[in-house]
């Protein structure tokens, strides 16, 4: 037989005859949603690399992505553009080695990330131009000429 009883920390619980207790399902399920992940599941283990963050933006002849990505070689990237996809990534591999008069050292690192994005129709696809300076991956996206906003007109009435 089992009891519903009050646990020291006042969250509510099921007690059995053997004097065992287990959360009752209601604050199990708000226990779980509410602790925090472990850090295990929310950082890289080799680098500490993670989804690096994106800020685009767009003007009326143009859109820009800048990413922000610290550390790396303009080498490490690559950049391609897939059926209207933009597709950045990134792969690192770093290998470190010292050797002493009794020891060795050697550690080896491996990071990787992809980033995707559906481009609009009106992004001139001939034309994009990508740079990568001060730790900023910059992506240039002109819109086709059709696309590019014009300036109000005012017409004449006849």
């Amino acid at each position: 037989m089992s009891n519903m009883v009050t646990t020291r920390n006042g969250s509510r619980a099921i007690a059995n005859s053997n004097g065992l207790t287990f959360p009752a399902w209601s604050s199990w399920i708000d226990e779980m949603f509410n602790m925090d992940m472990p850090s295990v599941f929310t950082s890289n283990f080799n680098k500490g690399i993670t989804l690096p963050k994106v800020n685009i933006r767009e003007t009326k002849d143009a859109y820009f992505v800048e990413m922000a990505v610290p550390g790396l070689k303009k080498s490490d990237f690559k950049v391609d553009l897939d059926n209207h996809v933009l597709s950045i990534s990134a792969d690192m591999e770093n290998h470190d080695e010292v050797q002493e008069d009794n020891y060795t050292r050697r550690e080896f690192g491996y990071a990787s990330f992809k980033r995707t994005f559906s481009l609009p129709e009106t992004v001139n696809d001939d034309k994009i131009e990508a740079k990568y300076k001060d730790g900023i991956l910059s992506i240039h996206l002109p819109k086709k000429e059709e696309a590019i906003q014009k300036p109000a007109k005012t017409i004449k009435i006849s």
